[in-house]
């Protein structure tokens, strides 16, 4: 096991701040869709600790097993559906659901169907989704100005200042510094925090064709594009020529088990594995597995205390979660900005790509990454494929031509 000797600072950093990211953000829709769905504290705890074991098991074990910096999280998207389907949807009835997504995409994964889509998509395409979508982050930073000016510039001086003194270290002290500065000019309290474990509760499940149709089939469509695409481009990106196959399989397996206490969809994440996968994990791409496999540990620690990690997350100002995530993925954002801009090739097809990522579109149910990838390739196969002659005598007109 070379784990031992792999493991560094800023790896383990890395892991720490997806999480502190996902629990932070992603999950205040979990709390939007409790309260929609009227449960009561006990079975949101239930949720966060099926949702965080679902990450942490997948993604310990395709980390190690593929050593490659795969980080797993619940489907946001998904999760969004919720809040639109309750309380005309019975939490049994979303379990059902849950569970034949599962199965829809354990189907998807086995059989392969995934890679195909993504190896079509051209690179330059795949980095200009990536980038729009963590250029909201990015400018995140900057929004929150407006709310919280001080803890905003205070964060971002203290990012620049690591940054140039001690990159390696920088995400941690920018941690550190960044609570002290929330509690002290924003005045966010701890002294509610307190030791909670988990208690799961088991949810029998109940199929209706209602929940089927209403939930579980679009719940496999925004995971695999608004979850799964990205998430796999980020690998793809990032020099990780991972198939998508065992991932799928196996979060979907994952999915299976955990959706009895409330889970959702486990997937790949699309946003914090792009702290995992850039270089301020690890300089060594080959050992930035160790990210993975952290962020599956707290994922672990975090299931096990979730009543305790309710309570400490929303202790925080938002802002500070919005600053922390946007300053983490600068890295990110430079690197597949300057991915997408390498390939001269279709540039224009990329560009385009980028801008409707960035904007954030939401049509027909499906996010601005699916309408993002969809634009881009139409403009990629008319900008940039050459057309094919048509057979005959123009067809030999050009052959004629392309001999003298």
């Amino acid at each position: 096991m070379q784990l031992h000797k792999d493991w560094s600072i800023p790896a383990l950093t890395a892991g720490f701040v997806a999480v502190l990211i996902s629990y932070s953000g992603p999950l205040a829709i979990f709390f939007q869709a409790a309260q929609s769905a009227e449960i009561s504290s006990a079975m949101m705890t239930s949720w966060v600790w099926a949702i965080s074991m679902g990450a942490a098991v997948s993604g310990i074990l395709l980390s190690l097993w593929l050593r490659v910096p795969v980080v797993t999280a619940w489907s946001a998207p998904g999760t969004a559906l919720l809040v639109t389907l309750f309380p005309g949807l019975s939490l049994n009835e979303a379990v059902g659901a849950y569970l034949t997504a599962a199965v829809i995409l354990f189907v998807v994964g086995i059989t392969g169907s995934f890679d195909r889509i993504v190896q079509a998509i051209p690179p330059g395409i795949a980095s200009a989704m990536m980038a729009g979508i963590l250029f909201q982050f990015g400018v995140g930073i900057f929004v929150s100005l407006e709310s919280v000016p001080a803890l905003a510039i205070g964060m971002i001086i203290a990012y620049l200042v690591f940054k140039r003194l001690n990159p390696r270290y920088s995400l941690i002290l920018l941690l550190i510094v960044g609570v002290v500065l929330a509690v002290v000019l924003e005045g966010a309290s701890l002294h509610g925090v307190s030791i909670r474990l988990a208690e799961p509760a088991f949810i029998r499940p109940d199929w209706t064709w209602n929940a089927t149709l209403s939930l579980a089939i679009p719940l496999v469509l925004v995971s695999l594009t608004g979850q799964f695409l990205p998430g796999m481009a980020i690998l793809r990106t990032s020099g990780y020529a991972t198939p998508a196959r065992p991932i799928v399989t196996i979060t979907s397996l994952t999915s299976f088990g955990t959706a009895f206490f409330g889970g959702i969809t486990t997937v790949v994440a699309a946003i914090t594995a792009a702290i995992c996968t850039s270089k301020e994990a690890h300089e060594d791409p080959d050992k930035r597995y160790v990210a993975g496999v952290a962020n599956g540990v707290f994922y672990l620690v975090g299931g096990t205390f979730a009543g305790t990690i309710v309570l400490l997350f929303t202790s925080l100002p938002g802002e500070f979660v919005a600053v922390l995530a946007g300053l983490a993925l600068i890295g990110a954002i430079t690197s597949n900005v300057s991915a997408f801009a390498a390939h001269k090739d279709h540039l224009e097809a990329s560009v385009i790509t980028f801008i409707a990522t960035a904007s954030g579109i939401s049509f027909l149910g499906l996010g601005s990454a699916f309408w993002g990838v969809v634009v881009g390739a139409l403009a990629y196969q008319l900008l940039h494929r050459p057309f094919a002659l048509p057979r005959g005598r123009d067809a030999s007109t050009a052959s004629e031509k392309q001999r003298s």
